[in-house]
């Protein structure tokens, strides 16, 4: 049997859900506006249990500058509060009883590169898992039946979707770049 479609398009969905996922980490990033997403890698210990803070809570961003947390569960509320301190966020908790209040400070200079640096760095983490994924494909085609020329056609077909969504990841970093540096 030659080189199938269903790998080409296992490929393409495999590197799909790549550029999903490294857009998706970029929201965790801190970009001086509140953003729910912020609060994506806080982990709660619930009763000896990591819970994510979002399965836990309600999260909303009211004004552009406040976060607010609202647990589901009131005894659940310290070791909320808790989790926010020790994530290392740089917010500082302000809770009344039934709501935790988030301020989100102006982002310095240095914590803005420090983002950027960041941003990279999962953007080309995602590229890495791109092109891994491409040697995967090649790999499985090489190990099938296929004549060198449909080896030679379905590499360059690989290449062409690789470049796409390396393309994609450098677009959504480009943003993501702009986004953290605007004051």
């Amino acid at each position: 049997m030659a080189v199938s479609d269903d790998l080409l398009g296992t490929t393409r969905e495999r590197m799909q859900k790549t550029v999903d996922a490294t857009r998706h980490e970029f929201t965790s990033l801190r970009t001086g506006r509140a953003n729910p997403a912020l609060l994506d890698r806080v982990v709660v210990n619930y009763y000896g249990a990591p819970t994510p803070l979002r399965q836990l809570a309600q999260i909303g961003a009211p004004e552009p500058r406040l976060l607010t947390v609202t647990p589901f569960d009131k005894g659940a509320f310290k070791e909320i509060e808790k989790a926010i301190a020790e994530a290392d966020l740089g917010f500082n908790p302000a809770s009344d009883g039934t709501m935790i209040r988030l301020p989100v400070p102006e982002l310095t200079e240095d914590r803005r590169k420090d983002m950027v640096k960041l941003a990279r760095k999962m953007a080309e983490d995602g590229r890495i898992a791109v092109r891994n994924i491409r040697r995967d494909a090649i790999g499985t085609a090489k190990s099938g039946d296929a004549t060198e020329d449909q080896l030679r056609d379905f590499e360059t077909d690989v290449q062409k979707i690789t470049d796409e969504f390396i393309a994609s990841i450098d677009s959504a970093l480009k943003s993501k770049e702009a986004e953290v540096m605007e004051v």
